[in-house]
């Protein structure tokens, strides 16, 4: 695929529970190596997109392109094998296995043992803890590593795009930080697309590289992370800026820091 094509494209997709439309004529794509971001308050749909995708909701209206191929209201397991993975909101992480059995789930469509062997090495290189505690039924970890779990679980199905909703959900901001600076080496390593969703726009506008504003179910605005920064409305309503300066989470800079 070329790097100018879009490994991920929506368009006009809707989805709806019952009568309520959730997302409403959507039109995003993802490149290639590209981490981006749906931004959106509580209720906008955000995460309704990514269960949309990934076959977990199948949309009313508009299609889902994977990788150039028609994915839309495909069975999930079916998009699994095409390479594409979803970390959920809230971990979701089978409590009464154990760690190692949870990380063996995520590879369940994989037949390439040695390969699931060297993936397996990597995740427990990027989350040691997860190596400490192999043996242990997943459901006695803390939040954060279960939110380490749930990445890795992902990981084992060596996805070209991940689906990653509210990573930092619960998490305190020393663990948020140590799980994101994690999906950037995902990202620069082993060259995994990221399609983010995230409440924290501070920390979601400095990791991806091309953002998405949601709205009452509709994209409101779409642009580089580094020109959404510059934003009034989104310094306003999701940096928490004011001309007298900045309140809140002090800001962190990807490109600074890893890049």
């Amino acid at each position: 695929m070329s790097a100018d094509e879009p490994i991920l494209k929506l368009l006009n997709v809707e989805s709806a529970y019952g009568p309520i439309r959730a997302i409403r004529g959507v039109s995003l794509q993802v490149r290639p190596g590209q981490i981006a971001t749906v931004l959106g308050s509580n209720g906008a749909g955000k995460s309704t997109i990514l269960k949309t995708i990934s076959g977990i909701i199948d949309p009313r209206k508009g299609s889902i392109a994977f990788k150039g191929e028609d994915i839309t209201a495909r069975d999930p397991a079916l998009i699994v094998q095409r390479g594409l993975s979803h970390v959920p909101e809230g971990r979701e992480v089978f409590p009464l296995l154990s760690i190692h059995d949870n990380l063996m789930m995520g590879a369940y469509t994989r037949r390439d043992r040695d390969g699931v062997a060297r993936d397996l090495e990597v995740v427990y290189g990027y989350f040691p803890i997860l190596r400490e505690r192999a043996g242990q039924d997943a459901g006695l970890l803390s939040g954060g590593q279960q939110q380490m779990l749930a990445i890795s679980r992902a990981l084992m199905a060596a996805p070209e795009l991940i689906l990653l909703d509210e990573p930092s959900l619960g998490l305190s901001p020393r663990l948020t930080r140590e799980i994101f600076e994690i999906v950037i080496r995902i990202n620069r390593e082993r060259g995994t697309t990221i399609l983010l969703v995230e409440q924290n726009a501070n920390m979601a506008l400095n990791v991806a590289d091309f953002g998405y504003v949601l709205e009452n179910g509709r994209i409101v605005m779409e642009d580089s992370c580094d020109k959404l920064r510059e934003k009034d409305d989104i310094k306003e309503f999701y940096l928490g800026m004011k001309e007298s300066g900045v309140r809140g989470e002090r800001r962190w800079k990807k490109k600074k820091t890893w890049r």
